[in-house]
């Protein structure tokens, strides 16, 4: 099972992330509005870390995410807005990184309206809807995704905690297509700084390679 640990910043809290926990995937918000925002002068020491990085973007231009990319030595682009298929198109042709589109879940999902991203995205991630793009803490219906009927992998997300190892297991004991789980607010003593004990306690009740 894929491990994200999402909204890192400070460097002292992430070298030992990596030490000790070694995730498959590191996310570094650059979205403004968020309280974990990763400002550019950052960039020098993270776009040296060997860690694959996942830069999340809400409804950015695709020239600052390019910008981003190459910035922090992106591996993948996370996108949590409302970007629409084409925009996700254009800028697959100019990206080298992986291109994961956030579906943001109320109380159901037009899966008509994942297909246009089909071509272009290499997972989806399913959060809970908010009016902040993320880091709300609370889960969502899992049991909406009981139907998810497409052979694209996704990403879990959304008010996961350090009890919901045996929850996720169960879910992707009958959702196959699930990759992995994107672990971040409930794992956090403040803003951007995560408890790696808890994150430790979590990820050993999961299978990883």
């Amino acid at each position: 099972m894929e491990i994200k640990v999402c909204g890192m910043r400070e460097s002292e809290n992430i070298f030992r992330l990596i030490e000790e926990i070694n995730p498959d995937w590191m996310g570094l918000i650059f979205y403004s509005k968020s309280p974990r925002f990763v400002s550019d002068e950052q960039s020098l020491e993270l776009a040296k870390i060997s860690i694959s990085k996942v830069g999340v973007f809400v409804n950015e231009t695709e020239a600052e995410i390019l910008r981003k990319e190459a910035l922090f030595n992106l591996k993948a682009v996370q996108l949590h807005g409302g970007e629409s298929p084409e925009f996700v198109e254009e800028l697959s042709k100019k990206t080298k990184a992986e291109i994961w589109k956030v579906i943001s879940v109320n109380d159901r999902i037009d899966w008509g309206t994942l297909k246009s991203y089909f071509p272009f995205v290499s997972k989806f991630l399913f959060d809970t809807a908010s009016p902040k793009h993320g880091g709300t803490g609370k889960k969502f219906d899992w049991s909406i995704l009981e139907t998810y009927p497409f052979d694209k992998g996704f990403l879990l997300s959304g008010g996961i905690d350090e009890e919901s190892g045996e929850e996720v297991l169960t879910f992707a004991a009958k959702n196959p297509m699930m990759l992995g789980v994107d672990l971040n607010s409930k794992f956090e003593d403040a803003h951007g700084l995560k408890n790696i004990e808890k994150l430790k306690n979590f990820i050993q009740q999961l299978p990883r390679n």
